[in-house]
């Protein structure tokens, strides 16, 4: 995998102090400025160095499953009129795009010489995929999760122990994935000299949205590949992701950025933070944020726990700010239709997640999507964790 310098527009490096424009930055008690720059310098010189990225590469094709197909759905292409790609992460190790970042995040703290991952789970596939990546590696840890987080989310957290990480749930503030990456990065001020934070999205201080969107380019890359094989040599017109912190995104667009495909971010519609936000800081970084007119952070809410957060990551920001990708909204009921639908034109149950994207596909199709495009979306994960929640509101 090369790596790209060029400017933020490109999704190339962000600035010396870690900016897309005006968004990013490195916003960190005193206590995690050491920790943010040895952080920096080691995936700097670990991403340069051929020996760490051939172990990465085989990593992922190995034990990962790489590269993940990209599968053309013809019997929901027939019903929208537009022709549907999927590439397929939810075939991925773990079930999700999570393990691509894990993966690279461990081998990283190994080379750092840190035995110990902490991280913040929300809808569990990050936790799942840090939690796996650990035991690969020998490495303790331990997960923090909104309690309300672990309750709908209970196979993740039995998978988690099942892989022997130690799941800590987080009873503050709305329980939820604000509230655990408040708490994975206390515990990260008081053990950083032995602990590595695998933060599990584009967001946080930087290195971290620069760091996690390298490791998760992987996906836009071979789909631009795959894309041209069964496009006869052309982009899509359209390609879709859901947008919580943006990791699954950010990493699809990285690889479409410079074609003139149209790049679409679809959020919750209750934590659209591009959407309805502002400004703000929150969890180490300048970007959009969910809040009043006193600045203070509002709760977001979604149907699925991983896109139950009130910021976006900063490149995502700056994205739409000069307008490179566009951030549409999907809501609970929509999105519960689109799993219904996915599952049955295509014998494919997704993730409460990516059927954000595929509801505004069935939503935009003949309108803002023309007839006859082409779309591809990326099915960032598989629907088994949310299989029990969905049971129960569907009745």
């Amino acid at each position: 995998m090369e790596v790209r310098s060029s400017s933020p527009t490109t999704m190339g490096e962000p600035s010396p102090s870690g900016r897309f424009g005006s968004f990013g930055g490195r916003f960190v008690p005193e206590s995690l400025v050491g920790a943010c720059k040895e952080l920096e310098a080691a995936f700097r010189s670990a991403w340069a160095d051929d020996a760490f990225q051939s172990e990465y590469a085989t990593l992922l094709r190995e034990y990962a499953g790489r590269p993940t197909p990209v599968t053309e759905c013809r019997r929901l292409s027939d019903r929208l009129g537009v022709r549907v790609l999927l590439k397929r992460e939810d075939l991925a190790h773990t079930g999700s795009h999570k393990i691509n970042n894990v993966v690279g995040q461990a081998l990283l703290a190994r080379t750092m010489g840190k035995r110990r991952l902490v991280a913040e789970t929300g809808a569990g596939q990050h936790g799942v995929a840090t939690a796996t990546a650990a035991a690969l590696f020998g490495l303790e840890c331990v997960v923090y999760m909104g309690a309300v987080d672990v309750q709908r989310q209970a196979l993740n957290v039995f998978r988690m122990n099942l892989l022997g990480a130690e799941v800590r749930p987080v009873d503050s503030g709305s329980r939820t994935l604000k509230d655990a990456i408040n708490e994975a990065m206390r515990d990260w001020v008081a053990s950083v000299e032995t602990t590595h934070y695998c933060l599990g999205s584009v967001m946080g201080p930087h290195p971290y949205p620069w760091m996690v969107r390298e490791l998760q380019r992987v996906i836009g890359d071979e789909a631009r590949r795959q894309c041209r094989e069964v496009l006869g040599g052309d982009d899509p017109d359209f390609v879709l992701a859901c947008v919580g912190g943006g990791s699954n995104a950010a990493g699809t667009f990285a690889g479409f950025v410079d074609t003139r495909a149209a790049l679409i971010g679809v959020e919750a519609a209750g934590g659209a933070a591009i959407g309805h936000g502002v400004p703000g800081v929150v969890h180490g970084m300048r970007s959009h944020l969910l809040q009043d007119e006193y600045g203070q952070v509002l709760e977001a809410h979604s149907i699925s726990a991983g896109l139950d957060y009130p910021g976006v990551g900063p490149e995502h920001a700056y994205l739409a700010e000069v307008g490179r990708a566009r951030y549409v909204e999907a809501g609970d009921d929509e999105v519960l239709d689109a799993l219904r639908l996915l599952s049955e034109t295509e014998g494919i149950i997704p993730a409460l997640e990516p059927a954000h994207a595929v509801a505004y596909v069935a939503r935009a199709a003949g309108d803002e999507i023309p007839t006859g495009s082409t779309v591809l979306v990326t099915l960032s994960g598989r629907g088994d964790k949310d299989a029990a929640e969905v049971m129960e509101l569907l009745g």
